[in-house]
């Protein structure tokens, strides 16, 4: 049996959840930060598709070779691509593996190989559709599959599973940082491709206190459209970190006219909002410095790459809090790896 081209298949999508639902319906997984992929193989040939329907076989050759590796030869999996360092994840090695030269990408699938984490199966190896079969059935299947073919095999792995919410409640505390956060599954749910009913994604939010070490106007008006954060190192030098927008619009008034009360050069003392890229225009990169004054309390679901991955939400504004005291050791907290659900 011939499988189906990629494009037929969609990853199932997850719907955000604030808290870990519970019930016998449910299973959870962990939410491992990486890139999600669909795998194919028919036979000699082999892709790898991002969750947006991109080809990205040619950037992770390693994978390749291992999917063609499996005496399986027929399969799709879904599963997410991570790399790891030091017993951690390491998105930011991930995102440079995506790279147009192709002697770059083998240098770097031998410097900082990427593992295939998958946790579902959508064809099996005598060329079955499973994806109208419930997941507790699937599941069975990718674990068949596992102990059959993945034995040997270091780049392409099992993602742990749990039924037990005390589990995963506690893989939020000891895993908080380096884990994303948990999936929830229904286990008594088909293979739904781009839709979000059967599945939720609980991210680990945690706050910082961060200085406000400048502002950017807004697009289309002299209002504060957002506000460029900071932290301080070991060093006593205030970096860049992330900003914030999503501003109320009722406050950004009162709000621009005391920033604008603060303006002071440098802003930031070390690592200052970086210049112009493809993606920004001259408006987009001017930003006003701040004197070191300010301190409000963010929301971030991420810290990678000494900075916040995405724009965080402003929770309060901190006006007892020294702004010293804003330091980058709040956002290392140590935490167990999750690697070790692998082990």
């Amino acid at each position: 049996m011939s499988l189906p081209l990629p494009i037929e298949y969609a990853p199932m999508e997850a719907d955000t959840a604030r808290e870990i639902p519970t019930g016998s319906e449910w299973e959870y997984e962990p939410k491992w930060d990486g890139f999600r992929c669909l795998a194919f193989r028919d036979a000699d040939a082999v892709d790898i598709m991002s969750k947006s329907g991109q080809p990205m076989a040619r950037y992770f050759p390693e994978i390749k070779a291992a999917l063609l590796s499996l005496d399986a030869k027929q399969f799709v999996l879904d599963g997410e691509l991570i790399v790891t360092a030091q017993r951690t994840l390491n998105f930011d090695a991930l995102l440079q593996r995506i790279h147009p030269a192709e002697s770059r990408i083998r240098k770097l699938a031998q410097e900082t190989p990427a593992t295939l984490l998958v946790f579902d199966l959508l064809v099996n190896d005598r060329g079955l559709d499973l994806t109208g079969r419930v997941f507790e059935e699937r599941r069975a299947e990718l674990e068949q599959f596992t102990q059959t073919f993945l034995k040997a095999q270091e780049r392409i792995r099992l993602s742990p599973r749990t039924r037990d919410f005390d589990t995963a409640k506690s893989w939020f505390k000891r895993m908080a940082g380096p884990l994303d956060g948990v999936i929830a599954k229904r286990v008594d749910r088909p293979y739904a491709s781009g839709e979000r009913n059967s599945m939720l994604k609980i991210k680990n939010l945690r706050t910082a206190d961060c200085v406000v070490g400048g502002f950017r106007y807004g697009t289309k008006n002299r209002l504060v459209g957002s506000l460029l954060l900071g932290l301080y190192d070991e060093a006593g030098l205030l970096n860049h970190v992330g900003f914030c927008s999503g501003l109320a619009i009722a406050d950004k008034a009162a709000l621009t006219k005391q920033l604008e009360s603060l303006v002071e050069p440098p802003g930031f003392t070390g690592a200052a909002p970086g210049g112009p890229s493809r993606w920004s225009t001259e408006r987009s990169t001017e930003w006003e410095p701040l004197a070191p004054k300010l301190v409000a309390e963010v929301q971030y679901d991420h810290f990678s790459g000494h900075r916040f991955r995405h724009g965080t939400k402003l929770l309060r504004w901190r006006p007892e809090k020294d702004p010293q005291d804003c330091k980058i050791t709040q956002v290392r907290r140590e935490s167990e790896s999750p690697l070790t659900l692998l082990d």
